[in-house]
């Protein structure tokens, strides 16, 4: 009798602590998010040169003959040859959607990595893009298409090896009996100018247009193209991270506390921020492997994010999980009818709302940096 009493109570609190996790907040992010993806993705399967009605291509994408076809999404997922459908269907499904749920994932991969880095680092102004993890990503991926084409296939793998050397690097140069949040952006700061340099310095020993071309679709990150061979690439990868991310979210709420604090509760500070930060480079390498070079994404999201559920990371990481795909799949939304028939960059429209948006925050707040 003892015994049911206690697994009762056990299940009441489990209850209770999954309830304190999805409260309104959290959810009524969840659920906006949610529709901003719904409502961006059919407006991009409904425009493109194949010419069809808003009506055709809504159709197509509910098509119950590609929706529960198990062969489809064999062949989707896992590669092979498509089943026959309707050339409405084969569009949308083939060509359109894709690129949606490439945006999907990298806008999740960025912006749960933006959080990460700002737990470890106890700075709010870390990202991917400004502690330098991008950059080298960006540079090793830069070097595979010019120098090693026949390493594309492990481009998710060539680029966390890039991230991490550059994350490390800028550790190093950060430390001095610690670190701290000024120092870290310093040196991330300086690492990105040089591999920034480095990557420039590589066009010019590429002799195709082409691979000119792509490399400078992957340094400004653009979703132009995808298919699903970035999908099945980016989302293994993904999954991964997304599964690290939300397991370690207590880890990531002890480090806010402080490193005394995160010491005396018995967590040994150095090996959980490097296995963190792992798993943040692996989070923003998947990105970068898929859709290059993204700014912003991984610095305002948790912003965003946090001044709505508050600093909970059990919360934190579940709206960026959802909260980065609606800022991502919105720009990109931007990005392909800002200037129709000309498609711009993503990462064009990514800046130009992260800059002023990151300009409020400053503003906004009398201090920023450390947490």
């Amino acid at each position: 009798m003892a015994g049911e009493t206690t697994r009762s109570t056990e299940a009441t609190t489990r209850r209770q602590r999954w309830f304190e996790r999805f409260d309104g907040s959290l959810f009524t992010l969840c659920l906006g998010s949610l529709a901003v993806v719904v409502a961006g993705g059919l407006v991009q399967v409904s425009f493109g040169a194949f010419s069809m009605t808003i009506v055709e291509a809504w159709q197509a994408v509910f098509d119950p003959e590609v929706v529960l076809n198990r062969r489809a999404w064999e062949a989707f997922l896992l590669g092979g040859e498509v089943p026959e459908m309707s050339k409405q269907s084969l569009i949308v499904w083939n060509i359109r959607l894709p690129r949606v749920f490439v945006g999907v994932l990298v806008g999740m991969n960025l912006a749960v990595s933006g959080a990460i880095f700002q737990a470890v680092t106890r700075n709010e102004l870390a990202s991917p893009f400004i502690l330098g993890v991008s950059s080298g990503a960006g540079l090793m991926i830069l070097l595979t298409l010019v120098v090693f084409s026949g390493l594309s296939a492990f481009l998710p793998l060539i680029a966390s090896v890039g991230g991490a050397i550059a994350f490390l690097i800028v550790y190093a140069i950060a430390w001095k009996n610690g670190t701290s949040p000024v120092r870290l952006v310093l040196a991330g700061v300086i690492v990105g100018t040089v591999f920034g340099s480095l990557q420039t310095a590589l066009f010019f020993f590429a002799d195709d247009i082409g691979v000119v071309q792509s490399a400078i679709a992957w340094t400004t990150g653009s979703l132009t193209g995808t298919d699903w061979e970035q999908v099945r690439m980016a989302l293994p990868w993904t999954a991964v991270a997304m599964l690290l991310a939300l397991v370690s979210s207590r880890q990531l709420n002890v480090l806010l506390l402080g490193e005394s604090t995160a010491k005396s509760l018995g967590m040994s500070v150095e090996k959980v921020r490097f296995a963190l930060s792992g798993v943040a480079v692996l989070a923003a390498a998947a990105s970068i492997a898929v859709a290059g070079i993204v700014g912003f994404v991984g610095l305002i999201v948790p912003h965003m994010v946090r001044n709505v559920v508050g600093s909970d990371y059990r919360k934190l990481v579940v709206g960026c999980v959802f909260a980065g795909p609606a800022l991502m799949v919105a720009a990109d939304v931007g990005a392909r009818l800002a200037l129709n028939p000309v498609q711009i960059p993503v990462g064009i429209v990514t800046g130009l709302v992260g800059g002023p948006y990151f300009l409020y925050l400053m503003r906004k707040q009398d201090e920023m940096g450390e947490i």
